[in-house]
């Protein structure tokens, strides 16, 4: 559903203040610390079953082949070529 389509009448404030509230959440780093402590508490109840994990990559940039060197400028003056 799109931000601007949330319902007033479900009292969350408009569409903006949702998003800005999630935002600032995301950045002070909110969600992570939540998803930590979730895990530590499932651990410590022996609730998680990682026989059955998989990895997602999706959210990380995969970067493709060897990393190439870095290109350096010549900090001197082209030679003219000599005409003789």
């Amino acid at each position: 559903m799109a931000w601007q389509l949330l319902p007033l009448e479900l009292g969350f404030g408009s569409g903006q203040t949702c998003w800005r509230r999630l935002d600032r959440w995301q950045r002070a780093g909110v969600f992570a610390q939540l998803h930590s402590l979730l895990l530590a508490k499932l651990h410590a109840a022996g609730q998680l079953d990682w026989s059955r994990a998989c990895v997602d990559g999706s959210h990380i940039r995969a970067k493709k082949g060897e990393p190439r060197p870095v290109r350096r400028r010549s900090t001197g003056g082209k030679q003219a070529a000599s005409t003789t």
